[in-house]
């Protein structure tokens, strides 16, 4: 989807970690390696987006990490919190607010490269980092290393985070 508005758009950015190791894909129109990630689009809350965008992006089905509060009710769901939240310019007339979520998979990390839109997509250890062409910028370095150092530590959470079946969306 393109823009929702001319001056600001919400995205969704996914650091998926396996292994101690981060998923990357080097931007085939930027020219950049970055996180998975896209656009929020109209229908949908930011979770939604971070699971489309990753399934899009690399096939993977992914468990969001983070807090949900127990406040779900009748017309209302909590949202799993992102991990950190950005503001970056595009160009001179446009910014994205980004929502930063740090994930991991739910089962196979075997992953495919989305052709159209990458050149390539990996798992990198945090020593990889700066061995990649063209380097990545200092700010997609730290959520890296900081998503490789927190979520590397975690086990699963046995539970299942399935919707709540009672909430509907607005229409």
């Amino acid at each position: 989807m393109g823009h929702i508005h001319e001056k600001i758009d919400f995205t969704v950015a996914i650091f998926v970690v396996h292994d101690h190791k981060i998923l990357l894909i080097h931007h085939r129109k930027l020219d950049k390696w970055l996180p998975l990630g896209g656009h929020i689009e109209l229908e949908e809350d930011p979770e939604q987006a971070a699971l489309r965008e990753t399934k899009e992006e690399s096939g993977l089905d992914v468990e969001l990490l983070g807090d949900r509060p127990p406040t779900t009710s009748p017309g209302t769901r909590a949202l799993i919190a992102p991990r950190f939240l950005d503001i970056h310019r595009i160009n001179d007339t446009h910014e994205h607010i980004g929502m930063i979520y740090w994930a991991r998979p739910r089962k196979s990390a075997d992953v495919t490269l989305a052709t159209a839109e990458h050149h390539d997509i990996r798992w990198c250890s945090a020593a990889e980092l700066d061995q990649l062409q063209p380097p990545m910028s200092s700010a997609v370095k730290w959520y890296c290393l900081k998503a490789i150092e927190e979520i590397g530590c975690q086990l699963p959470d046995p539970r299942p985070q399935a919707p709540d079946p009672k909430f509907q969306p607005l229409k």
